[in-house]
């Protein structure tokens, strides 16, 4: 197989190239499936959404700090963060008291840990974790609010679904496009765009994990 020349590609090309396999297998994992299908119960999906509150909180703990850094810097964005949308989902699906039965499954604890460790020491690495993270969750996250919604009757764009309600972005098609301008315009060399293309994929592949461990605690019933 060729080896791409990273001198002359694009880093959102290369990102997209090299984690399609990845990508494939979290958006077909077995949970992701049955909970598009309409085959799991609300818990299912309100444990999920439990597991997106420590993964999002890790990502924006670590964001203020980022915000002057010349690599990590542009990607911080208000209007993407997610942890207080996340919270009234919570409130909505778990009640006022829902901070006292939060808890994350061990791959969740994992994957958090990684963001944290990105966000304290690598700032190029913490890149990979937020594009992952939120262009997917104005890409696929969309179809999920969708099933959603039809699924268990939450209103529409409202509690229960805010998280992938993204009220500050207009045109998501467009935003995408200046955030993958964004990734194309970092200054980082070769070596450094194999290291962020492989974080990516390591991103996707923890992602996959807490699929995993939510498929074991709600398996289908025969």
């Amino acid at each position: 197989m060729t080896t791409p020349d990273m001198s002359s590609t694009a880093l959102s090309a290369l990102i997209r190239s090299a984690s399609q396999e990845q990508h494939r297998q979290a958006n077909t994992s077995a949970f992701i499936t049955d909970l598009l299908g309409g085959r799991l119960g609300i818990e299912a999906y309100a444990r999920y959404t439990e597991q997106l509150w420590f993964l999002y909180e890790a990502l924006e703990s670590g964001a203020e700090r980022l915000a002057a850094d010349p690599l990590a810097g542009p990607f911080v964005r208000p209007e993407l963060f997610r942890l207080a949308a996340l919270e009234r989902d919570l409130a909505h699906l778990r009640g006022p008291g829902w901070r006292a039965v939060l808890t994350a499954l061990p791959a969740t604890r994992r994957y958090a840990a990684r963001v944290r460790t990105c966000a304290r020491e690598w700032p190029a690495g913490y890149v990979a974790h937020h594009y992952t993270r939120y262009l997917g969750d104005l890409s696929g996250g969309q179809i999920i609010r969708d099933r959603a919604e039809k699924t268990w009757g939450f209103a529409r764009r409202g509690d229960g679904v805010r998280f992938y309600v993204f009220e500050g972005i207009a045109n998501p098609a467009e935003f995408k496009r200046s955030y993958r301008r964004l990734l194309d315009a970092m200054r980082v060399g070769d070596l450094e765009k194999q290291r962020v293309v492989a974080e990516c994929k390591r991103a996707y592949l923890l992602n996959i994990e807490v699929f995993r461990a939510l498929g074991e605690q709600f398996p289908l019933t025969a």
